[in-house]
């Protein structure tokens, strides 16, 4: 397990734009799996940055992302496939015809799933996938939940996410209310899996992925999904006090850590320090 403490949201947005550029430097037509929110606008700032430096080349990449919002078109501001243009895609040299989001205006929902899987199968599964987590807990729009689904799916989105969601539109009823998410085992198919999270919002979340096991990540959801992990890496960003005490969360008990991550080779997490005080 790697655990890479860091002191603030610059360090962290660094930490986890480096790991996503080895990926690329090792194979420059890695596919990389994406997500979008407040957490990684930091890294892809900086994965823009070695790209206009000549650090890092886009050109052969291909990404796909986790989710999108049923009802919205591309072009709308507040959809995901704009988010990725905006905050990635308009500004490194990468092909758009090889950068994947659900659509969120499919006729046909089933199939725009099943074809999302397939289409992720046919290139080869993720090298790496970027991974936050919402208030809640949940990883892309995967609900904490007994029930959860393994591949690509139509999901309602709790009140708590939509409310967390409405800073991002005029009004709360403008929220959508459905979305279309990769499962949980589709996500854990990829090769490496970096987990950021940061802001005092996502304090509970992280404490309560390290010592419950009653939130997302727990071991009726694995056993469910059927993971079968190589590497998997958190980005952690607190500091050295509240090190010790993620350090001492049972991690020998029946946890996430004992029945899952404890069984890989990497762990990387990153939180924001000054909301652990």
């Amino acid at each position: 397990m790697k655990i890479v403490i860091t002191k603030n949201y610059e360090e962290l947005s660094k930490v986890a734009a480096n790991e996503m550029a080895d990926v690329v430097k090792s194979n420059p037509s890695a596919i990389l799996g994406l997500a979008t929110g407040g957490s990684p606008i930091g890294m892809y700032k900086e994965l823009i940055r070695m790209n206009e430096a000549g650090e890092i080349d886009f050109s052969k990449v291909t990404t796909v992302n986790l989710d999108e919002y049923v009802g919205l078109s591309g072009e709308h501001s507040q959809s995901y496939r704009y988010f990725m243009n905006d905050n990635l895609f308009n500004h490194i040299n990468i092909d758009k015809n090889n950068t994947y989001v659900p659509n969120g205006l499919a006729e046909d929902v089933e199939s725009e799933c099943k074809n999302y899987d397939n289409k992720i199968a046919e290139l080869g599964g993720t090298d790496i996938q970027l991974l936050g987590i919402g208030n809640n807990g949940h990883i892309a729009f995967n609900e904490p939940d007994e029930n959860l689904v393994s591949g690509t799916h139509l999901t309602s989105l709790t009140q708590d996410t939509i409310e967390a969601n409405a800073r991002f539109f005029d009004s709360i009823d403008e929220v959508p209310k459905t979305a279309l998410t990769m499962g949980l085992g589709g996500i854990m198919k990829s090769k490496k899996i970096i987990v950021i999270a940061s802001g005092e919002s996502k304090a509970e979340a992280v404490k309560a992925i390290n010592y419950k096991g009653d939130f997302m990540l727990n071991e009726i959801f694995l056993l469910k999904c059927g993971f079968e992990k190589q590497d998997i890496a958190h980005i952690l960003n607190i500091d050295e006090k509240n090190f010790e005490y993620v350090q001492q969360g049972r991690l020998k008990g029946n946890t996430v850590f004992s029945n899952f991550y404890w069984e890989i080779s990497g762990l990387l997490m990153t939180v924001n320090s000054e909301y652990f005080q």
